[in-house]
Formats: C-alpha cells, sequence, structure tokens
C-alpha cells in the first residue's frame, strides 16, 4: 500500500526503532511472534469471530422464508364412546398427511431482509477488523511497556548503585572531617528515594508482564527491539483520507445503516399481498375398526362383504392473503424501521468524528513523541556531560554534595523521559495506523505465517445450507488458560540495558 510520504514516515518509525531499546540476545521474543500469539490465542478475538458467525447464519434464516416448505403429520385416535346419532362409528382412526407450501410473493419481505442480513454480516466482518487491530494495539503497548519496564528497572538499579557508592564516599569524607553531617544526610535521603523507586518500577515490570500474558497468552521472556512501522502517513490529511476509506468502525456503521434501510422495506411490505401455492396428500385408515356391511342393506340376512378400512385425499391449490385493516401495527412498523434507519445514518456521522479525532489525536501524540526523543536525547547528553564537570568541581571542592546529587537526579530522569518518549512514539504510531484502518494481520506479515482466519469461508459454507438436520460440533474453549503460566518476576534479561 503506498500512501502519501511513505518513505519519510518509515524512515522516521526506522529509527524509533533502531533508538527505542537496545538490540537483545541472540534469539528473543519478537513483536510479531507476540502479535501471531494473540492472533491465535486471543479470547476476546475468538469471541469475535463466533459472533461474526451466528451472524452468518441470519442470511440462510431470512432465506428460508422464501423457500418452500414441507410438513408431515400423523394421528392416532381412539373413539372411546361414540356419538349416538353416528351411523358411521369406526372404533379407531389413523389419519396421516403431507403438506407443501411454495410462497410466490411476499411484499419483497424475504429479498430486503436477505439484503439486510447480508449487509449486518458485512457489518460484522468490520466488527471483527476492529476487534482484532484492538487486540493488535493494546499488545503493541504491552509490549513496550515490558520493554520500556526492563529499561526504568534497570535505570533504577543503577541509580541505587550510584547512589549507594556516594553514601559511602560522603561517610568517608565526613569521617576525615572534609563533609558535613548534613551532606550525609542529603546522600542517605536520596538513596532511600531511589531505593524506593527501583520498588515501584519493579512492581510496574511485573504488572506490565501480567497484562501482556492476559493478552498473548504466554510470559514475554527476552523481548527484542520493535520492527519499524509499516505505512506511517506523511501528513495528517492523507491519515485522515485513508481512515475514512478503511476505518473498520467506520465501514461498520456505514453497513448497519444500509441494513437499516432494507429493514424499512420490510415493515412496509405489510400492507401488500401474499401469494403462495399449497398441496396436500391424506390418508384415512380405520385400522379394522369398520364392521362388514351387508350385500344387501336392506336384507340383514344377505351375506356380509368387507368394509373398506381405508381412504385417500389429495388437494392442491393458490392462497391469496389482501390485508384490508391491520389496526394500523404495518404502519407502526415501518415508522420504527425509519427512525432505527436514521439512528443509524447518525452513528454513521459520529463514527465519522471519532474516527477523524483519533487519527489527529494519534497524530499529533506521534509527532509529540518524535520531539520529546529528539530534547531527551539532547537533554541526556548535556546531563551527562553536566554530572561530569559537577563531580570534577565537587573534588576540588567548588561544588556541594547536594549539586552532585542533583546532577545525578536531572541525569536520571532525562533518560527516563527518553525511555518513555520512545514508548509513546512507537505506541502512538501504532495506534495511528489503526485508527487509519492499516494495523490488522495482513497489514502485519501475520499471512506469512499461514494462520489467517477466513471470515468467508463460514459464510459461504453456510449461506446455501438448506438441509435441517445440518449441525456443527458442539462449541469448545480454544483459547488456553494462563493459570499455569508462572507469576512474572522483576528480574531484567541481561542485554537488557538502560541505555546510558
Amino acid at each position: 500500500m503506498a500512501l502519501g510520504g511513505f518513505r519519510a514516515g518509515l524512515a522516521i518509525s526506522a529509527s524509533i526503532a533502531a533508538i527505542a531499546f537496545p538490540q537483545g540476545a541472540a534469539h528473543a521474543d519478537t513483536l510479531q511472534e507476540a502479535l501471531t500469539d494473540a492472533y491465535l490465542n486471543n479470547p476476546t478475538l475468538e469471541a469475535a469471530r463466533a459472533q461474526l458467525r451466528a451472524a452468518d447464519e441470519n442470511v440462510p434464516i431470512e432465506k428460508s422464508a422464501g423457500l418452500p416448505s414441507v410438513d408431515g403429520t400423523a394421528t392416532v385416535t381412539e373413539f372411546l364412546k361414540q356419538n349416538s346419532t353416528s351411523f358411521f362409528a369406526p372404533a379407531r382412526a389413523l389419519v396421516a398427511g403431507v403438506d407443501l407450501g411454495v410462497p410466490i410473493y411476499s411484499g419483497g419481505a424475504v429479498k430486503n431482509s436477505i439484503r439486510a442480513a447480508e449487509e449486518r454480516v458485512q457489518a460484522g466482518r468490520a466488527d471483527l477488523r476492529a476487534t482484532e487491530s484492538a487486540i493488535f494495539s493494546r499488545v503493541v503497548a504491552a509490549y513496550m511497556d515490558v520493554l520500556r519496564g526492563q529499561a526504568l528497572v534497570a535505570l533504577s538499579s543503577n541509580q541505587v548503585d550510584v547512589l549507594s557508592v556516594n553514601v559511602q564516599a560522603t561517610s568517608d569524607r565526613f569521617e576525615i572531617g572534609d563533609l558535613t553531617r548534613t551532606d550525609v544526610a542529603q546522600s542517605q535521603a536520596r538513596l532511600a528515594v531511589a531505593q524506593g523507586d527501583f520498588r515501584t518500577s519493579q512492581a510496574n515490570l511485573i504488572a506490565a508482564r501480567e497484562n501482556y500474558i492476559a493478552l498473548v497468552g504466554d510470559a514475554p521472556n527476552d523481548l527484542a527491539p520493535p520492527p519499524p512501522l509499516p505505512g506511517l502517513p506523511g501528513d495528517v490529511e492523507t491519515a485522515v483520507d485513508v481512515a475514512l476509506e478503511h476505518n473498520p468502525d467506520l465501514i461498520a456503521a456505514q453497513e448497519r445503516a444500509a441494513a437499516a434501510g432494507y429493514d424499512i422495506n420490510v415493515a412496509g411490505s405489510g400492507r401488500l399481498p401474499r401469494v403462495s401455492i399449497f398441496a396436500g396428500y391424506d390418508y384415512q385408515n380405520f385400522l379394522g375398526s369398520i364392521p362388514d356391511g351387508f350385500e344387501d342393506p336392506q336384507d340383514p340376512t344377505s351375506p356380509r362383504i368387507p368394509s373398506d378400512q381405508t381412504a385417500t385425499a389429495a388437494s392442491a391449490g393458490v392462497s391469496l392473503r389482501l390485508p384490508i385493516f391491520q389496526g394500523g401495527r404495518t404502519a407502526a412498523l415501518q415508522r420504527q424501521a425509519q427512525a432505527r434507519a436514521s439512528a443509524a445514518l447518525e452513528t454513521v456521522i459520529a463514527t465519522e468524528r471519532d474516527v477523524i479525532a483519533q487519527v489527529r489525536s494519534a497524530w499529533s501524540s506521534w509527532q509529540a513523541s518524535l520531539a520529546i526523543i529528539e530534547s531527551s536525547q539532547s537533554a541526556v547528553a548535556a546531563a551527562e556531560l553536566s554530572l561530569e564537570g559537577v563531580r570534577a568541581e565537587n573534588s576540588i571542592g567548588n561544588r556541594t554534595i547536594l549539586d552532585v546529587l542533583n546532577a545525578e537526579q536531572e541525569l536520571l530522569q532525562s533518560r527516563v523521559q527518553l525511555v518513555t518518549a520512545r514508548r509513546n512514539a512507537y505506541v502512538a504510531g501504532f495506534s495511528l495506523l489503526a485508527a487509519m484502518g492499516r494495523a490488522e494481520a495482513r497489514d502485519l506479515g501475520l499471512g506469512d505465517e499461514g494462520v489467517l482466519y477466513d471470515p468467508v469461508a463460514n459464510y459461504d459454507r453456510v449461506r446455501g445450507n438448506i438441509w435441517d438436520w445440518s449441525r456443527d460440533p458442539d462449541p469448545v474453549t480454544k483459547s488456553p488458560r494462563t493459570v499455569e503460566v508462572p507469576a512474572p518476576t522483576a528480574q531484567i534479561p541481561e542485554s537488557a540495558d538502560s541505555g546510558e
């Protein structure tokens, strides 16, 4: 897919990936592996696929109203007491029949119901795309949160080590009278704060890993740096244009509005005539309960002859039903359908507004994060130089211990801001792609893994199935449970680095 500014966007995203986090070990879990695992194992995504399969069935359900129907009936009756005035009094009877009905004209109800169902299938497919995109966005955020958490734990651990050395050095200089107790207290206070920050970063890393497990279904191991994001636009106008054409939420709203338009015609068909043809065949058997008759009914002494115990009949015809007055029901149903269609049309506009706002917001966040990365890199370089100078000046007595502590804190804050900005830039870039409708399995190369779910296959399988006894296997859970996944810790891989 070629987008305006594709090359520039790809170059920027490549630079993000390159500076976001240092290279890991020779083999590490990749973002594409995480996305593939989520695609195969996430229960929310599996549920969305099942909901689409349920929507597929509405098409054959609506089609069935326009197809012939055949009914068979059978009744066995035992007459316990006969009517005293009846001259034909069998003791029992078996009655069986077959009736065929073929609808010919239904005022367009069947045709429009099928069209509405097909539109809702299209809306369901767009909903599935939206769910897929939302899950991928959460996986990317969780992946980057784990990487950020590891980097912040490493930074916090390093800060504790540095401040521990400072406390020891300050205490030694206090022992020889070079520094005051205030200097020692200041160093100890900063160390205590750093230790608290270290514990907080460890807790945040564990939480990030738990969120990753919930989405992906497995624990994150040594995560590799993320790859460049494909197809980032060169300007916000291009992003909005692509989103208005491809955003799945907007497509779903448009399809539902189209379906609601067909519903108006379905409701109005209640005023129109119904025409059908019918045929029936009936069979009666009195099961030997009719007594034999006389050869001469006027002569009781004449020989008896067997009575006929069976009878058959067949019929066929055309049925016309013409509504004359229904108490305003049809008009009310049509007005109701019109109101719902109006609501659906307004929902399209509301969704379009949301999509535009999402794209512009994501674009702004992405651009802001890129600018923060650039400024944070400058801040880190300046803070490193400042700390080196302050330490040198402190050694000759021109700077206090507090100046050194402040310089160390500023360097830490700059590094934390840089790590966070790198995470935010990648997540914002992916969110922008998601809002544009470009963050789904095919866009991310999951098709190369041969794991793509085909929503059309089930629709093609069921749309023409008119056999009443067809049945799918009983449903079973496909997504694995995570109770057996060991609880994550705050340990970080040796390959993870603070980016110093």
